[in-house]
Parts: structure tokens; C-alpha cells; sequence
């Protein structure tokens, strides 16, 4: 589903943030991406989002060379990821409920599928009774779970959460991974970014660990190593 081939990205002043990395990511997996800070994690987020650009090398969703795209199909590729963030990036003058109906409001979506695939997808993360809550009226965990809420609401083939429970104490962490390994269950493939051992160690999955950029480990059996 997800391919880097060859791919290198070197900054301005001579910094390499990702130093030929090869990767592939099916479809329906849960891989974990660790290492420490400046490793090259958020790099790669940023590559399969477009966000960045590689300095060498190619990066593919399915067939498509995403650095390729115009920006229309860019745009509906992106369509196609939903983005779960460390500081969540929420709509702070609108209520739970407003902040993913903008979300797909913005992917076209009617009024009657608004009013009917919210609340169901409020209910999914435990977020049922914050329905009217404005987000400085939530828990961190909270907060968090809104968002993975926002980012499955059009039913997207791939969720990228970076470092999703940085700013959260064990308990809404646990919660947070609990629901994206729900959401994987279901059939959505899931990138997580994280330095935490104790998230690898409860999801189980494969988890690729980074270091200067490079790919040092690739292991299937869900262990964090450095």
C-alpha cells in the first residue's frame, strides 16, 4: 500500500533527515515507527502526506508516486489518510460534535450522513456523552480520542497517528492505543509514531526502529529495541 523506494531527504544547511530508506507498509498492517527524537519519524509522516519532498528517491501509495500528483488529486489522495496529532489540532470554538462534522463537511458530505455517522463514531471512541462539549471542556485523553474520531469519520484506508499519546499520562494512553488497534481490527492500516516502549510493548505488531535517519531494525514480533 505504502512503498519508499530509495528515498533520502537532506536539509538546506546539509542535515539528513532520511538516509535511503526502503520500506513497505501493507494493506490492513499496524506498524509502529520508533527511535529517538530527530531519528526521521515525523519526516516520514510528513513524505507520505506530501508534506515534505524527497531530496532522492520515490514514494508510492498503491501505484501512485505521490510526489507526482497535482494538486486536485493530491488533495483527494489525502482524503484517503486520516491524521491523528500530538497536540490535536482541534477547533477550539467548535463543540465534539462540530469538530468532525467540519471534517466532512469539507469531504462533501450531507447533512443526513452528518447527522447520522457522528454520533455513531462519537459512541466508537467512548465520546457518546461529550457529544455538545467544547474541547477545552475535555480530558487530554479525551481531546485525543476526539481526534482519532475526526480522522476515521470518512472512513479512510489509512490512519497515521504521530506520536499520539505524548502529552498523556498511562491510562488515556492505553485507552487511545486500545481504540486504534479497534480500528485496525476493522481493516484499516495504522502508522504510529511513538518513542514510548510501553505502547509497543501493549500493541504487539511490527515495529520498524529508526535511527539518524536510517532503518537499523525491522521486526515483525512487535519489539523496541535500541
Amino acid at each position: 500500500m505504502i512503498y519508499f523506494n530509495n528515498v533520502s531527504k537532506v536539509y538546506t544547511k546539509g542535515s539528513t533527515a532520511l538516509d535511503d530508506i526502503t520500506l513497505t507498509v501493507g494493506a490492513g498492517e499496524f506498524v509502529s515507527i520508533v527511535g529517538h527524537s530527530g531519528a526521521g519519524k515525523t519526516t516520514m509522516v510528513k513524505m507520505i502526506l506530501a508534506e515534505e519532498k524527497p531530496t532522492n528517491g520515490s514514494i508510492f501509495f498503491e501505484s501512485i508516486d505521490i510526489h507526482k500528483l497535482r494538486s486536485k488529486d493530491l488533495s483527494n489522495l489525502r482524503r484517503r489518510i486520516g491524521v491523528v496529532f500530538q497536540d490535536f489540532k482541534l477547533l477550539s470554538n467548535k463543540t465534539a460534535y462540530e469538530n468532525i462534522a467540519f471534517a466532512m463537511e469539507a469531504a462533501g458530505k450531507t447533512d443526513e450522513e452528518i447527522a447520522s455517522d457522528v454520533p455513531h463514531v462519537l459512541e466508537l471512541v467512548d465520546l457518546a456523552n461529550k457529544i455538545n462539549h467544547f474541547p477545552h471542556e475535555m480530558s487530554g485523553g479525551e481531546k485525543q480520542r476526539l481526534c482519532i474520531a475526526r480522522a476515521i469519520i470518512n472512513q479512510p484506508e489509512i490512519i497515521i497517528a504521530d506520536e499520539p499519546t505524548g502529552n498523556l499520562d498511562p491510562v488515556n494512553t492505553y485507552d487511545v492505543i486500545q481504540i486504534l488497534k479497534k480500528i485496525n481490527d476493522l481493516g484499516t492500516t495504522v502508522i504510529l509514531t511513538t518513542h514510548n516502549r510501553g505502547v509497543i510493548d501493549s500493541v504487539g505488531k511490527r515495529v520498524i526502529t529508526m535511527e539518524k535517519g536510517k532503518i537499523i531494525r525491522d521486526d515483525k514480533d512487535g519489539k523496541y529495541v535500541i
